[in-house]
């Protein structure tokens, strides 16, 4: 068993444990997927979240334990890197992976709860968003700020971020879900643009993104919005692809 804890936080290692070990039999559940399940925890003084991945097969057991750090191992390192740059994220408190003689058996991550007002997902999927085009240039200001950074989330997606309205009228953005990330020295404008596509497909909401990208990188407004339009396209045709054949692979099975 290995357990990482920040030193922000002052658990010992027997209450992560004990923390992990209920998991399953207490907590509230937030999210339940296929793959992965977060759990929401209260105490007196403080609230925060564990997620657990899912058990990994048997190629991946030998690949987390000897060639790639878990998932919850690289939740965690990214979160205190986000940390460090001054980027939005829930703290990290610890994760804990656990072996059999294979290799790794499964693993969580173990957060902060942040409370927040809604996801960005909301803006994307809700009509007449109140205060929209204010929330997304400064959502690009952010997002510009990441890649100034040199800070690639290959996970840049709508329900991946965390949006919550500050008493002084900004919004506050927490990123979730980390455990893909890559950091650079400089990133390209094309890295830039890709890196947003996954993000929104109305032409609106691009425009105005592309036009707060722009002023910020020193780029044209047409330049911006056609990269960023071009990126957006060939994703949402590759996702529309992979869809098809998952499909026929389903019906293929049946």
């Amino acid at each position: 068993m290995i357990c990482k804890i920040s030193p922000i936080f002052l658990f010992s290692e027997n209450e992560i444990f004990d923390l992990v070990n209920n998991f399953h039999s207490s907590g509230n559940t937030v999210v339940k997927g296929n793959r992965n399940e977060i759990k929401f925890f209260k105490t007196d003084s403080f609230s925060f979240n564990i997620k657990s991945f899912q058990k990994p097969i048997l190629i991946n057991k030998i690949i987390y334990s000897y060639f790639r750090k878990s998932k919850a191992a690289r939740s965690f390192e990214y979160g205190m890197v986000l940390l460090e740059k001054g980027i939005g994220t829930p703290k990290p408190i610890a994760y804990i992976e656990n072996f059999d003689w294979i290799g790794l058996t499964d693993s969580y991550y173990i957060c902060e709860h942040v409370t927040f007002d809604f996801m960005f997902r909301d803006l994307v999927e809700t009509e007449n968003f109140p205060d929209l085009e204010n929330i997304l240039r400064q959502f690009t200001r952010f997002s510009f700020n990441l890649h100034e950074k040199g800070i690639e989330f290959l996970d840049h997606s709508p329900g991946n971020t965390l949006i919550k309205k500050a008493p002084n009228g900004n919004y506050d953005f927490f990123l979730v879900d980390l455990n893909r990330m890559r950091f650079h020295q400089d990133m390209s404008f094309d890295m830039r643009m890709e890196n947003l596509c996954k993000l929104v497909t109305s032409n609106e909401m691009i425009a105005i993104m592309s036009y707060e990208y722009a002023k910020l990188y020193n780029k044209s407004y047409d330049e911006t919005s056609a990269k960023w339009n071009l990126y957006t396209t060939v994703f949402q045709q590759k996702h529309y692809k992979k869809r098809k054949f998952k499909l026929f692979l389903k019906k293929l099975i049946k």
